[in-house]
């Protein structure tokens, strides 16, 4: 990824959980990020636990809740949950850790080759 490697050792950010603090610390002793590599994780990483967050709201509370006039709406939560996971997904696309070769390779392939 990165021409040099940073000098400093970097740390996970204080407000990760725990085991996403090691996943950050991971990551970085395992590729060689610049800084805007680093924001990116630590975005990706938080994106990760605030959707972890949710779904412990989901699992605890529900699905659904039941408004003032006694109709069932989703939980807040849902959404929370959803968004997360997609912005995760991406920031994690846009690190391109798991890809290697030229930079023709960013992506996986389509389905079935489609363009």
């Amino acid at each position: 990824m990165a021409k040099t490697p940073l000098k400093q050792p970097i740390s996970a950010p204080n407000h990760l959980k725990t085991a996403t603090q090691k996943w950050f610390v991971s990551v970085i002793e395992e590729y060689v990020l610049e800084a805007h590599h680093i924001r990116i994780l630590t975005l990706a990483c938080e994106a990760w636990d605030r959707g972890q967050t949710a779904r412990s709201a989901i699992e605890k509370f529900g699905m659904v809740y039941t408004d003032r006039y006694d109709c069932p709406k989703p939980r807040p939560e849902i959404g929370i949950e959803r968004d997360s996971r997609i912005a995760f997904a991406r920031l994690l696309r846009e690190l391109g850790l798991d890809i290697a070769g030229t930079p023709d390779d960013v992506r996986p392939p389509r389905v079935g080759g489609r363009l």
